[in-house]
């Protein structure tokens, strides 16, 4: 029996497999709502036979959306576009899920394809960043965030609550709140971007305070049967690595305390320069660490689209789920593909009965009539 495709269980939610569909951005948003592209993405993967499809970093805010392109979930023109992604997606046998997300001093940026810098200030399109402190990310990301107030920390809180309401009422049934990659979240917690003297800064417990505090108030309002979970940064490759481990592992055990049910490992990317040693599941023994130290269920991506290695990564209990963003773009049979590779029986079962009736059954004879292969 393959481990990669056992059922998952998690509150309410089971997923049919442990193939995820992590969070990709597409940057093809108008305003914060989706359109015909999405409408089209995010069913097409999840006919694919993943068993959660999570789309991508949705701002809570328009000052959170890292471009001008990025999906939004403030307000409830927004929310009926990703009601219908919601829907498609269960109806094509995955779990709907959806990222939550403010992009801090990240925000305000170009497109990747179109320069992935950020925009210039006195461009009609920019707008302020803010962040915890006013530290440039650097590198292509030259632009010195406000420093954010107080009542900006309660406002974002709050947007965040908000988007986790819309989220539900969208039909979404699993969220996961983006504290990783440089963005907000990470900003607080990260030594390299938080330099305040106030109650959000210092030491572990004030630069922890603003995750467990917003994943608190989310928990407050999504169901308790449904999973809520956080991508978080739990490494940055930055010369201090045991030590910052250690600290994200105590972080991850007062967001369990206060209701995660799952944590997305991932990298911090609070410094352009890091040093990441990337390789096939160079993130697994790290994924494996957090979830026994932290106990709590966890996925990770980077590197694990590889079959045999997403296989095996699930079978030594590395990790519970295994996050396949690009190989999924490549391909978004990849499930069919994985199980081919790892010679289950059957593997058009993962298949839509469309698709899979004529790859189990049709064999190719000249004398056949062409059905358009």
């Amino acid at each position: 029996m393959s481990a990669l495709f056992t059922p998952f269980k998690l509150k309410d939610v089971t997923l049919r497999n442990r193939i995820s569909v992590p969070p990709m951005c597409q940057y093809s948003a108008i305003d914060g709502v989706t359109n015909d592209w999405h409408w089209t993405h995010y069913p097409t993967l999840a006919r694919g036979g993943a068993g959660l499809v999570i789309v991508e970093a949705t701002a809570v805010l328009p000052e959170g959306r890292i471009t001008p392109g990025c999906t939004g979930l403030w307000n409830d023109a927004q929310a009926e576009g990703m009601a219908r992604i919601a829907a498609s997606i269960k109806a094509a046998g995955a779990v709907p899920g959806i990222q939550i997300a403010h992009a801090g001093r990240k925000a305000s940026a170009n497109r990747p394809w179109e320069g992935d810098d950020h925009i210039p200030a006195d461009d009609p399109r920019a707008w302020q960043p803010i962040a915890p402190s006013a530290i440039a990310f650097g590198a292509n990301l030259p632009r010195v965030p406000r420093a954010m107030t107080l009542d900006d920390i309660a406002r974002v809180k709050q947007a965040f609550v908000d988007a986790a309401r819309r989220a539900r009422a969208a039909g979404f049934e699993w969220l996961e709140l983006h504290f990783a990659h440089g963005y907000l979240a990470q900003s607080f917690f990260s030594i390299h971007s938080n330099q305040r003297t106030d109650a959000y800064g210092g030491s572990l417990e004030g630069r922890s305070r603003f995750l467990v505090e917003t994943l608190a108030a989310v928990r407050q309002v999504w169901p308790e049967n449904l999973p809520l979970t956080a991508r978080f940064g739990v490494i940055e490759y930055d010369g201090r690595d045991e030590e910052t481990l250690a600290e994200s592992i105590e972080l991850t055990r007062k967001l369990r305390g206060e209701g995660l049910d799952l944590l997305n490992v991932s990298v911090g990317f609070s410094i352009p320069g890091a040093k990441i040693p990337w390789g096939p599941a160079f993130l697994a023994p790290i994924s494996a660490r957090v979830r026994r130290e932290a106990g709590v269920p966890v996925a990770s991506s980077w590197g694990v689209d590889i079959p045999r290695v997403a296989e095996r990564v699930i079978a030594e209990e590395q990790m519970d789920l295994a996050m396949i963003g690009r190989a999924h773009l490549a391909d978004p049979h990849y499930p069919y593909r994985a199980a081919q590779h790892l010679k289950l029986d059957r593997p058009s079962w993962v298949l839509p009965a469309q698709y899979a009736y004529w790859l189990e059954r049709y064999q190719p004879d000249p004398q056949a009539r062409d059905c358009g292969d």
